[in-house]
């Protein structure tokens, strides 16, 4: 007969025997470690608002906004800017004539500068009802392709269908944001009081961002013989020119870092925007001004169309500031915010005089 024992611990899930540290039968303690973080005991700090130090910060935040408000909005209200819309809606406007061609068109449109521009003046194109920041739009685009990557090159990112190849050939630069480059010519004219006219020098380098010339937009193979480097691509559907004849008079200004095009490239957040397009440079040791007031003429190249999207095409011709250019958004955001901060603190420091020290002469029944 075999022996047998029964333990009624054992029955339950208990053992009677004792296990030792790491042993088999361990139970793991679920409790946290005896920490001051894990045990919630780390110093804090809650702070206690009371009339005493809300109402300050009021004041304080007003009286330090409404001041800089002021001087933001003045700042941006001395900034001169001067607009015209060329796009030829109107059908008195010159360049009418210009909407429905399909070749490229000229036209001039006069105006008139009552005050005189000092300093630089950044010349912009504008255009309006152009979704740059749509979401296929904005993805369409290689930008290994822009580093300069030669595989790329001519093996260009799916990213930019349809806009990849063209008579299967790659293009280059591919994507539909390089496809819808602007490309309006802008010159300006001056006439002097006794008829003659010049022609008003614009710069066409230096309107790009330094990392985006330097870093981000690069040839492949450097700069040198750009009609080699760019062998067996073809040129956006749109385009005019190949990449490589961009800029044909400045090598330096030509192909993928050329700024017109790099301009471009940099989409943007709105519908309604603008981009640098050129800069009128003040000469050094001239006291004139850079841009007299008098007779002008705006001579465009119409090229390109805005009419099927609905959108209006405009040059503008500004100064700038310390702050940059004319935004009074930033002023008005200033003096509105301090005006509130300190309308409440006016409001709350007549509720606290008024109701603050009830509670304190108040009987308290016992």
């Amino acid at each position: 007969m075999m022996a047998s024992s029964y333990n009624a611990k054992e029955e339950d899930g208990h053992h009677s025997g004792s296990v030792g540290p790491g042993g088999a039968g361990a139970v793991k303690s679920r409790k946290p470690d005896n920490t001051a973080f894990k045990q919630q005991r780390l110093p804090a700090w809650q702070p206690i608002l009371t009339a005493g130090t809300v109402l300050p910060a009021f004041f304080v935040i007003g009286l330090i906004f409404i001041p800089i408000g002021i001087g933001l909005f003045v700042t941006s209200n001395n900034i001169k800017e001067f607009e015209i819309d060329y796009t030829g809606m109107d059908p008195d406007s010159p360049c009418n004539m210009c909407i429905n061609s399909t070749t490229p068109c000229r036209c001039s449109i006069p105006f008139t500068l009552e005050q005189p521009f000092e300093n630089n003046v950044f010349m912009y194109y504008g255009l309006s009802n152009f979704y740059q920041n749509h979401r296929r739009y904005v993805k369409s685009r290689d930008d290994s392709q822009l580093n300069g990557d030669k595989s790329s090159l001519l093996y260009p990112s799916k990213e930019c269908e349809p806009y990849r190849t063209r008579n299967g050939l790659p293009v280059a630069p591919c994507g539909a944001i390089a496809n819808s480059l602007f490309n309006d010519t802008l010159e300006l004219i001056y006439y002097y009081p006794n008829k003659s006219s010049m022609s008003i020098p614009l710069v066409k380098t230096g309107i790009a961002w330094w990392t985006d010339t330097h870093v981000k937009f690069r040839n492949p193979g450097g700069n040198n013989n750009l009609t080699a480097a760019f062998k067996g691509t073809t040129k956006p559907e749109n385009w005019q020119n190949p990449v490589y004849e961009l800029d044909p008079t400045n090598p330096e200004n030509n192909g993928f870092v050329n700024e017109d095009f790099i301009v471009w490239m940099r989409t943007a957040a709105l519908p309604t925007f603008r981009k640098l397009y050129r800069i009128i440079q003040k000469k050094k040791d001239n006291l004139t001004p850079t841009l007299p007031p008098g007779n002008y003429t705006l001579e465009i190249t119409y090229n390109y169309p805005v009419i099927s999207f609905d959108g209006h095409k405009r040059m503008i011709l500004s100064t700038i500031s310390w702050m940059g250019g004319k935004n009074p958004f930033l002023g008005i955001a200033y003096i509105t915010v301090g005006s509130v901060c300190f309308f409440l603190g006016v409001v709350l420091l007549i509720i606290h005089h008024k109701f603050g020290n009830r509670n304190n002469n108040a009987d308290i029944p016992n």
